[in-house]
């Protein structure tokens, strides 16, 4: 970046390339970190310019989609006194620290038992959610409507503060995220990444004028319905396109379906050859018995990263095999940042709560959209 860049391009600069660089796949924690520190730089920089100088008037920034960051984000924290409990049982923040990131308060690690993986029944399992998908209903988005998909979420991250270092919890909370059919419009609200309760739009272009494409990473319906539906040939793409990226090929696959699978909208075909493309990834196994972050029960279809030591786990119904949610777990000891992340620690935990086409801006299945949705 140019020193000679006004203040105002940098951080407009600075937060294009943070929107556009945040992937679909899991993030490891060291990069989360690397994405929150230009988040707090650019943050910093307003409040010193503000205190020093006037305000000067700025058309407000046109960022890129924002898809379920995992397995945290850390954005900065701020002073402020609450302890939550999220789900009896399940996840429980209690005794609080004090801290709140960006609106989001924090506590100990989320944590639960580790469930037991067997390779057994892995191709029958995806099988019968490969046809429970097949006939489920799915109504195709026409041009002028939008997805709409609401979660609930939380994660545990390592947190740094004046050179200190500790293990954090996030409060579970709601993410509402709504998007074109051509993923060119779209608007989010997620207290853990937009401070406002009014969210944030993710309308493109950015704001230097770009409208990137669509791809596995980042796509939107119109891109996602010219897949190919043959199980060997996606999983030849999803291997191309995504070369290089994650710990190994076949883990950072099965992410990149994982993802499609919880903040995306494939249409019906594609849905169930995704299924049938996971069985087809070496190390998948299925666990029988896992809690999404809204606490529903659920069996799960999972694969270990050997270098992390997480496992990424699916969840579906056990009798309807519909998809519930998602969430990795620590299995293996490992040290991130002097910090001993145990096993049973719950890294990431998410619960798909409703998903639908809406035919407004803002607009969610119980409610019309605002009169200035844009």
């Amino acid at each position: 970046m140019n020193a000679n860049t006004p203040r105002d391009e940098q951080d407009a600069q600075l937060l294009s390339r943070t929107a556009r660089d945040l992937p679909s796949g899991r993030h490891q924690f060291h990069k989360e970190r690397l994405m929150a520190q230009i988040h707090e730089q650019v943050q910093q920089s307003r409040r010193d310019e503000r205190t020093a100088a006037p305000a000067v008037p700025a058309a407000p920034a046109k960022a890129r989609r924002l898809r379920l960051p995992r397995p945290a984000i850390t954005l900065p924290a701020m002073a402020f006194g609450l302890s939550a409990v999220i789900v009896a049982g399940v996840v429980t923040l209690g005794g609080g620290d004090g801290v709140r990131e960006s609106g989001v308060a924090t506590g100990p690690a989320l944590t639960t038992d580790i469930g037991t993986a067997t390779t057994k029944g892995v191709p029958q399992l995806l099988d019968q959610i490969s046809l429970a998908a097949a006939e489920g209903d799915h109504p195709t988005v026409r041009a002028g409507q939008y997805i709409y998909i609401e979660s609930v979420l939380a994660d545990t991250h390592v947190r740094t503060v004046d050179d200190r270092s500790s293990l954090v919890g996030q409060e579970l909370h709601k993410r509402q995220m709504w998007e074109s059919a051509d993923g060119v419009e779209g608007w989010l609200i997620d207290p853990a990444v937009n401070d406002s309760s009014e969210g944030e739009t993710l309308t493109l272009p950015d704001e230097q004028g770009n409208t990137p494409k669509a791809h596995l990473g980042s796509p939107s319906y119109d891109y996602l319905a010219k897949l190919t539906t043959d199980p060997d040939a996606l999983l030849a793409k999803i291997y191309k396109e995504t070369e290089g990226q994650g710990n190994t090929p076949d883990q950072q696959a099965f992410s990149t379906i994982g993802d499609l699978l919880s903040e995306s909208y494939p249409p019906p075909e594609l849905y169930s050859a995704l299924f049938e493309t996971a069985a087809k990834i070496p190390g998948v196994v299925v666990v029988d018995d896992a809690v999404d972050a809204a606490g529903r029960h659920g069996v799960a279809v999972a694969r270990l990263d050997e270098t992390s030591g997480q496992r990424e786990e699916w969840i579906f119904d056990k009798k309807t095999h519909v998809y519930l949610g998602a969430r990795n777990v620590q299995v293996k000891p490992l040290k991130e940042e002097g910090i001993l992340i145990k096993p049973g620690t719950v890294n990431f935990t998410m619960a798909i709560k409703n998903r639908a086409v809406v035919d407004g801006m803002k607009e969610t299945p119980s409610a019309p959209a605002p009169s200035q949705a844009g």
